[in-house]
């Protein structure tokens, strides 16, 4: 997807989403609705909307995966296949930091960093049908 691959998606990680949820209302007036997640029970994910817009979602940060990562929003790049573009991560000079990961329903994600340690994710939908 070299032509066409560009930002669909932002996620918040942070570990208070109440503070989040009431900070973002009112500065730029999102409003939240919570989803149960089911590929991981007793989690949530939450989106963030505008007016009925998705505009991002948002995650807690919980578990020993997340020490020493501060809150952070992390921006995803829609690829045309996944396990090929992080192919290229590597030799290019970046780093895989999570390797490439099915979200039942949603599609196939991975995060990477540059050269200069910049994170992004790179995002395969499912094709809806």
């Amino acid at each position: 997807m070299a032509d066409g691959a560009k930002f669909i998606w932002n996620e918040l990680a942070t570990p208070d989403p109440e503070a989040s949820k009431a900070f973002y209302a009112t500065v730029v007036g999102w409003s939240a609705a919570d989803a149960p997640m089911p590929e991981s029970p007793g989690s949530v994910y939450t989106l963030f909307k505008n007016g009925d817009t998705d505009v991002g979602g948002m995650i807690r940060m919980e578990g020993p995966q997340w020490q020493g990562i501060p809150p952070h929003w992390l921006a995803y790049i829609g690829v045309d296949d996944v396990d090929a573009t992080v192919a290229k991560v590597e030799p290019a000079g970046g780093k895989v930091l999570h390797p490439p990961t099915d979200i039942p329903g949603v599609g196939r994600f991975c995060v990477i960093a540059d050269p200069l340690g910049a994170a992004v994710a790179l995002m395969t939908m499912t094709p809806a049908g």
